[in-house]
This record gives C-alpha cells, structure tokens and sequence, in this order.
C-alpha cells in the first residue's frame, strides 16, 4: 500500500493570523497625501494623524532599509538610531509597506498615495490580462503602454498644479524610466550621480518655494543586501554611508521645513539549504496545473492553466500551508492583503494570482530555471513578516 504523502497531516497557516499593512492610517501609501494635504494640496486626506504639517517637506527613501535593520544595528548607524524615537509623529512606531514589500510596489503606492489594488503594481512580476505574460514591473518588461498600466495622477503631480514647488532628486538612471513616469512625476527630476551631491541638491531644493515637497531616494543598501546578505560587511558599509547621507540632509534643512526618513521594504537573509530554498522548477507537485509562476521568492502570485485554480490552491495550501500563508485571488482580496476591501480596481484584479502566496517562516520559492538572477540573491523581502513589512518614518525638523 502506496504510503500518504506527508502533507496530508499539515494544519495550514489561518489567513487571519496574517499581519495586514496598515492602509489609510499608517502605510506608505498614506505618507505623500498626508504631507501634501497639510500643505494645502485639495482633494487629499491627511491620513496618518501622528505628522504635524510643515510648509517644506523632504522624503528621503533608502531602498530594503527596514525598521529592524536599523535597530538591529545601533553601531553602524548612530544617528539613524538616534532618531528612532521620533518615527511616526514621535511615537516611536513605524510605518507598514503594503503587500507585497517590495520596490516596484512600494513606490508606486509612496509616488500615487493609492494601495496597490488602485494603483495596480501587485507585485515583482504579474501577469498582463491583455496578453497572458508576465510583466516585471520594475524592468517594465515586456514594454507596456506607462500611463495605461496606471492610470492615477501622482501626489507629486496634484501638489505642482495646486503651486507647491515639487522636486525628485534621484540617480540620472532612472529620469525617463515608466517607473518613475507613473509613480514619482511631477514637477522637476534632478538626476544626481553621488549620494552627497544628491543630499546637497534636495536641501537646495527644499528651500526654492514657500511650500515645498521633495523627494529624494538611494538605491544601493538594498543592492548589497540582494547581493550579499543584511549580515554581510558590503550591507554594513551601506548603512555607514547612508547614516551619514541622512545626517547631512537633516544639518541643511531650511527654516519651516521637516524631513522624513523611510523606506520601501525591510530584508531577510535565507540560508542556501533545501529546506529553505524551495525550487519550483525542480517540484512536480507545485508545478502541476501551473501555467505561470509570478511575484518573487517570498511573495508569489501562481496563474493556472484553465480549470485547474481549485487543484492548485489545495496543493499548495497542503505542501506549504504550514510555512506559507496561502490564499486564493478573492481571499486575499477579501483579506485586505492589497489594499482595504472593496477597493481592487476592475483592471488589477486579473493581474493578481489565483493562489498568492505570502512566507510566514525564513523560506523562499526560487525558480533556479526561470528566474537565475532572483534565486541567487542572499537578502530577500515582499511578505508581511515585521522585519519585510516594517518601515522606518523617521523626522527631523528644522
């Protein structure tokens, strides 16, 4: 008698145990309204009641530096630590993400002020309902009409027509990437190849208007952490260098102006091991009646061929439920995993997985055949664990 495959004895992770972003109140999402609302933008919420308005206000992004990162590493950081106390309005609490945590999403939520069911960025990679392919939303690849993708104006966008004085100060790299075309336009892009010439530029920036809203972004902390691992010297280094980036800034704000400090996502190291590295391409079960296999290692989105979504979900749920949260497309809508219910936009929800898949343990589905690059990365994100999800928001005023 053929022995029962081992996961018929797993209990499945509850959906509800999942710990939501906090949309409307104190997500990422929530920042850009809130700042630009309290500068008089019409038509915007303040959102995050902790932040008190300021005339002139600096949002500097590092990209993968989570909340946990920077408390886990006080030596590497002093004055980023320094300032923990003052996230959040002072309250010492960090900001949420949104799902999945991970850069694509992420910005389009900080640049629209929408969650990811309007803006429509769900992920890494989802698939196109027009064409049936996966899009990768942070390459923009295959090409995809920007303004059709997402069609929301930014904040950016609303706070120059309303006569704020608006400013992105960025790596040249990325000026005329459809990213940043549907996320971060509006006003002026100031491409700057260091990190201190970007610092220096923002502060000058900050000062050029009576109302003022600008925002400024370092990629490269994130790429070590990829490449590296959050435990590696190269990540450390980073951090040492944005420390001082951030301190910089915050010595040359101009009278009535306030910066904030935060993030896109937080980071995660997993081990090199079978147990941790789960390979698709190498598993008949979850490969079964999977027709595409999107989103990233720790956040996937699963498209099935015609027919087979019920099958799908039941093997997943049943081979990964203990390590995974693992929900079909309208539970995880239901769930407010991408935004608050009942706001998924018609549009964005094909591009959603019939199975979503979020890690709850330190494991990662890889693609060592479809996605080489990804699979090889030391430092991973996109679920809603604290150390992905956790952000930090923090403030210094002039």
């Amino acid at each position: 008698m053929a022995a029962e495959p081992i996961w018929q004895d797993t209990v499945p992770l509850a959906l509800d145990t999942a710990p939501l972003p906090e949309y409307g109140s104190g997500s990422l999402a929530d920042l850009l309204p809130t700042l630009a609302a309290g500068q008089g933008v019409p038509n915007l919420t303040a959102a995050i009641p902790e932040l008190t308005p300021a005339d002139r206000n600096c949002v500097f992004l590092i990209d993968g530096l989570g909340w946990e990162q920077i408390k886990a590493h006080p030596d590497e950081a002093p004055y980023l630590t320094s300032l923990l106390g003052s996230s959040r309005g002072f309250t010492g609490r960090p900001l949420t993400t949104g799902f999945p945590a991970t850069t694509a999403t992420s910005l389009a939520s900080v640049g629209t002020g929408l969650p990811p069911a309007r803006h429509g960025l769900p992920g890494y990679t989802v698939r196109d309902p027009a064409t049936g392919a996966l899009m990768n939303q942070l390459r923009w690849k295959p090409w995809t009409a920007p303004h059709v993708w997402q069609p929301y104006p930014t904040v950016f966008q609303l706070a120059d027509a309303a006569g704020v004085h608006t400013a992105q100060v960025s790596s040249p790299t990325f000026a005329h990437t459809p990213l940043t075309k549907v996320a971060l336009s509006g006003g002026s892009f100031l491409g700057r190849l260091s990190g201190e010439d970007r610092m220096d530029l923002a502060a000058e920036q900050l000062a050029a208007g009576d109302r003022s809203l600008v925002y400024t972004y370092y990629s490269e902390v994130d790429g070590k952490g990829h490449r590296f691992g959050v435990d590696s010297d190269a990540w450390r280094g980073q951090l040492m260098y944005v420390d001082r980036l951030v301190q910089r800034l915050a010595e040359q704000l101009p009278p009535r102006a306030v910066l904030y400090v935060t993030a896109d996502h937080g980071m995660i190291d997993i081990p090199f091991d079978e147990q941790s590295r789960i390979d698709f391409d190498e598993d008949w079960e979850l490969r079964a009646g999977v027709a595409l296999l999107g989103g990233e290692g720790r956040a996937r989105h699963v498209y099935a061929v015609p027919g087979a979504a019920a099958d799908v979900l039941t093997v997943w749920r049943e081979v990964l439920g203990e390590q995974f949260w693992v929900a079909s497309r309208d539970e995880a809508i239901s769930a407010g995993w991408f935004g608050p219910p009942g706001t998924m936009d018609e549009r964005v929800y094909g591009r959603i997985g019939d199975v979503v898949a979020a890690a709850h343990d330190d494991v990662v589905i890889t693609a060592s055949v479809q996605e080489p690059h990804e699979s090889a990365m030391v430092g991973m994100h996109g679920s809603m664990t604290p150390v992905e999800q956790l952000v930090p928001l923090l403030e210094v005023r002039s």
